[in-house]
């Protein structure tokens, strides 16, 4: 959810995005305050003039739609770490996205009028640091300010990680993500943007977030190969590339493109598919984007199954992060009684699964789970299930259980009430739940 929006507090808005978050935890799913600093909200830059970030040319840093303010001000820090801490306690997020904290402009130092950072703070701070002024005509003055940008924009983000994390305290269930552009397959991006993303990743390697990668503009046109490349030159930069994802932007592009100026189609579900293959979690920007056409058909380009074939009465699925198979009646994986299903759908967990038609039905169903699904099984008086999940899991029960057990401790659960039967509040990390009826 774009955040910034809902800064400032107020009260018809407020209740509105409450409204909102309890429906998709219904529903399963996990919802993030998606922010973009140093844009803090249009209020914010209506009230201070005096922390407005500056261009190259002196002007106010409205930049498209981003309104960008001097996070190294700290008066103006202060303020921004005051009000985004509002901002999280207010409402019942899942986790947080830190999105494109660098300095965009997509013409770096060649267009004066979008170069950023150019505000007093920064200009001063760079004086002492060199003994010089900043100077964007001179190539080597210009080289060492382009440095010190990108040093700035790795301190900024380590700063404002460190603020998100330590939200954590207060609500310790919360995910941290942070979208970062991509600058390795394009890497024009560190000296246009001051993003540095081998840095970043060394900075944060011990600490427990998501580094989304985000498809830079100038390479939207290429073809889905380009996300098993990206995939190649990340993995040598970090010791778990299981926190790498990667986000696509479903959106008009500038080049000349063909058949069409967004993707749609085989085209998105191409993307989608290598993409999924390629990394472990998969954004697309935005919902409102995508085709309504498109829609349907998103789960399936996305599942990234590497094997589909029937044996006898058998179909054997393989996949690297599990997936769901169109299925009806009572099913038995690899042999044995499975819970884990709805009318249409049976969930599978990673590896290779041998689906067939089973004889009863489970106890209980787990109709959906929100984290990654690791293993199920059928008990006598009730069903048992695995899962991992870097946020709180919401798993939809066809029916409301007698007792719960997480990691054979009983608990009082917690239930969100639905159409489609109970939503379980289940806590970060991996987990075995019990059942019982």
């Amino acid at each position: 959810v774009a955040a910034w929006h809902y800064y400032e507090p107020d009260p018809a808005r407020d209740a509105w995005l409450r409204s909102l978050i309890a429906a998709c935890h219904r529903r399963a799913i996990a919802v993030y305050a998606w922010l973009e600093l140093p844009h803090v909200s249009e209020q914010f830059w209506r009230d201070h003039p005096e922390w407005r970030e500056k261009t190259a040319l002196g002007q106010d840093a409205h930049l498209d739609w981003r309104k960008l303010m001097n996070l190294v001000h700290p008066d103006c820090a202060r303020e921004v770490e005051r009000g985004t801490r509002s901002l999280l306690r207010r409402f019942d997020w899942d986790g947080a996205n830190l999105g494109e904290l660098y300095f965009e402009s997509l013409e770096g130092a060649a267009n004066p009028a979008r170069f950023t950072p150019f505000n007093s703070d920064v200009l001063a701070e760079f004086k002492r640091q060199h003994g010089y002024e900043a100077n964007l005509v001179e190539p080597e003055k210009q080289k060492a300010f382009l440095e010190y940008r990108a040093a700035l924009a790795r301190r900024l983000q380590t700063e404002w990680i460190g603020r998100l994390e330590a939200m954590q305290r207060e609500k310790p269930w919360l995910d941290l993500v942070l979208t970062h552009i991509d600058d390795r397959f394009d890497t024009t991006m560190r000296e246009k943007l001051g993003a540095d993303a081998a840095a970043l990743l060394q900075d944060t390697e011990s600490r427990s977030l998501t580094f989304l990668i985000e498809d830079p503009a100038t390479v939207w046109h290429l073809g889905a190969e380009r996300y098993a490349e990206i995939r190649k030159r990340y993995e040598p930069l970090t010791a778990r590339p299981a926190r790498l994802a990667i986000d696509l932007n479903i959106v008009e592009r500038y080049q000349d493109v063909y058949p069409t100026k967004q993707q749609t189609g085989t085209e998105l579900f191409r993307l989608v598919n290598v993409a999924a293959r390629s990394f472990p979690r998969v954004a697309l920007y935005f919902e409102n984007s995508i085709l309504a056409p498109d829609l349907p058909f998103l789960p399936a380009a996305a599942a990234g199954v590497t094997r589909l074939e029937t044996a006898g009465a058998k179909t054997v699925v393989e996949s690297p992060h599990g997936a769901g198979l169109r299925w009806r009646g009572p099913a038995l994986v690899n042999g044995r009684p499975w819970p884990v299903a709805n009318l249409e759908t049976v969930w599978l967990p990673p590896g290779i699964a041998a689906v067939e038609a089973g004889q009863s039905v489970a106890p209980l169903y787990i109709l959906d789970v929100n984290g990654d699904l690791k293993a199920a099984g059928v008990l006598r008086d009730g069903v048992e299930f695995t899962y991992e999940s870097r946020s709180r899991a919401y798993a939809v029960l066809e029916r409301l259980p007698r007792t719960v057990e997480i990691d054979g401790t009983p608990v009082e659960p917690e239930f969100l009430e639905q159409p489609d039967g109970y939503t379980l509040v289940l806590p970060k990390g991996q987990h075995l739940v019990t059942l019982r009826l």
